[in-house]
């Protein structure tokens, strides 16, 4: 049996998903578990059963301060060490994202997943073409950003997932394996062309005082790790591509471009549609 972690996460549901299409017996587990699948709850060590799992998908349990994130993976893993689980898949972070605000769980966990002693897998991720697209800022029948000219190698988050259910499909194919899952790098204002609205480019102070000023329901970790992304983007640290994505998926991936326009397009005011 093959369990998903964050289950009622996009992430994890879509891996779910895709393990269920290809035939594969998979459940997923969350805190709020919902018809076919377990309760698992990282801050509850009690719920932490992991008995008949052959292979473990551990989706980041991020939104969170790293001691706490780091934490909760370090309960998983141990739990899957005593419960027997045959393979861990671990969803992380691009290579190129050690600089962004949010990169030290991952390679924290990365750590402790090579040191379980169990067989894994670990999958950088690149950033979501979902998340470039929503973070774009509408205003004036135009969009603003701070990610300047930069480009983003981003990914459309369904790839992820199916990347990940290939990977857990056939484990020991890829075991003590590093993929990185990076896409064809798009810009702000290649999404703006789209939109046929102009982009501006706004500096990254003004940024970061809209998220911490005018941006409601930012947990106080998470506008860091935003400004973090931006100023990624913007000075061209986060642009690479590689190949691991479609040898994974075996097929082209989904254009990120037109993926991130969907989501900067489901954000515009209806005033200016």
């Amino acid at each position: 049996m093959i369990l998903v972690t964050g289950a009622n996460g996009n992430l994890g549901s879509a891996t779910l998903a895709a393990l269920r299409a290809g035939g594969a017996a998979a459940t997923g587990g969350s805190r709020t578990p919902g018809e076919g699948t377990r309760h698992l709850d990282f801050d509850d060590h009690a719920s932490l059963v992991l008995t008949g799992v052959s292979t473990l998908v551990l989706v980041s349990a991020g939104y969170a301060e790293d001691d706490r994130v780091v934490g909760r993976h370090a309960a998983v893993l141990e739990a899957a060490v005593r419960d027997g689980v045959g393979h861990v898949v671990y969803t992380s972070l691009t290579t190129a994202g050690d600089h962004l605000g949010f990169a030290l769980a991952h390679r924290a966990t990365e750590r402790l997943v090579r040191a379980s002693g169990l067989p894994w897998t670990i999958l950088r991720n690149g950033l979501y073409a979902e998340l470039f697209g929503g973070l774009l800022m509408w205003a004036d029948d135009g969009v603003e950003s701070a990610f300047g000219d930069g480009a983003l190698a981003a990914v459309a988050r369904e790839d992820l997932a199916d990347a990940a259910a290939a990977v857990a499909a056939d484990p020991a194919r890829h075991g003590g394996h590093v993929y990185d899952l990076v896409g064809t790098p798009i810009t702000a204002g290649q999404v703006a062309d789209r939109l046929g609205v102009p982009h501006r480019t706004i500096g990254l102070g003004e940024y970061r005082r809209r998220l911490l000023e005018e941006t409601p329901g930012l947990l106080p970790f998470q506008p860091p790790m935003l400004a973090s992304i931006a100023t990624g983007v913007r000075h061209g640290f986060l642009d690479g591509t590689a190949s691991d994505l479609t040898g994974l998926l075996g097929r082209p991936a989904r254009d990120p471009l037109a993926t991130a326009v969907a989501a900067a397009s489901a954000t515009r005011p209806e005033a200016s549609r």
